[in-house]
């Protein structure tokens, strides 16, 4: 099996850190992604002890910052100037709403747009070395949008929003793998079931599978050779499943895609 660098975002904590973990043992080199270098740190403890590995790096980013963004994917390219995979899996859900640093509502700056700046920024050399992108959406992801709310401008639902953001991921994922047609890199999207982590208690209350279960499928899209030329689809339980019929409209797809871009100002 071939070595591959694979940068995870939100990986201190949860299915993040399961799934780096778990790429970490098989002889992957990881890229740790974290707000703060407390929690990186003690992330890349726990990895080196579990796996006895140390083929692991870090970055260091807030997620609610575009411009944090941005200095991640500069860090990215100078200190490893290859990425073999993108695994988008930092999420939050918040029962309030609260502003990002750029000032948009938050769980859609973190779970969304932040994953579509730094997935075109990094863009060059995950073509290079044509990767795999794999964004965690949810089950839970929504089956309209209303773009007049997107920001919670007429309401604001924690539930709500997160819906949208996660259908967001989706939208995102098939208009991408079509932006990529020919290109030999792959953009899949899933749902890893429901997990006990942080972001479940804090939506749903005490419950849920492990969290090793729930980094199996990222851990599937990430490397297995079953899916090398599967792109554009939505997986659950590492099988391709149907999501919401809203997520294969196209024109959906091209105006969350031209919002998108004009937020980020790519």
């Amino acid at each position: 099996m071939d070595s591959k660098i694979i940068l995870i975002t939100g990986s201190t904590d949860g299915i993040g850190l399961q799934t780096a973990t778990d790429l970490a043992a098989m002889g992957h080199k990881i890229i740790v992604h974290g707000r703060n270098f407390q929690k990186v740190e003690k992330s890349l403890e726990i990895i080196r002890k579990k796996t006895g590995k140390s083929n692991t790096g870090y970055v260091i980013a807030d997620l609610s910052s575009l411009e944090d963004v941005r200095k991640m994917v500069e860090t990215v390219k100078s200190e490893y100037g290859r990425l073999d995979v993108l695994l988008n899996n930092a999420g939050v859900f918040k029962r309030d709403k609260e502003l990002s640093k750029d000032g948009f509502e938050m769980t859609f700056a973190v779970n969304h747009l932040a994953h579509f700046l730094l997935t075109n920024l990094l863009l060059d050399i995950i073509k290079e070395s044509k990767g795999r992108i794999v964004t965690v959406s949810s089950m839970a992801h929504s089956s309209d949008i209303d773009f007049d709310n997107l920001q919670g401008e007429k309401f604001y639902d924690g539930y709500t929003a997160y819906a949208y953001s996660k259908l967001c991921n989706i939208l995102f994922t098939f208009r991408l793998s079509d932006e990529l047609f020919g290109s030999g890199v792959t953009a899949n999207c899933l749902h890893p079931g429901v997990i006990s982590t942080k972001l479940l208690h804090a939506g749903w209350g005490h419950g849920g599978a492990s969290p090793r279960q729930g980094a199996e499928t990222s851990v599937y899209l990430a490397t297995s050779p079953d899916v090398s030329r599967i792109t554009g689809e939505y997986f659950v339980n590492k099988s391709p499943a149907n999501p919401a019929a809203i997520s294969y409209d196209v024109e959906i797809q091209e105006k969350l895609w031209d919002i998108s871009e004009k937020m980020t100002r790519i």
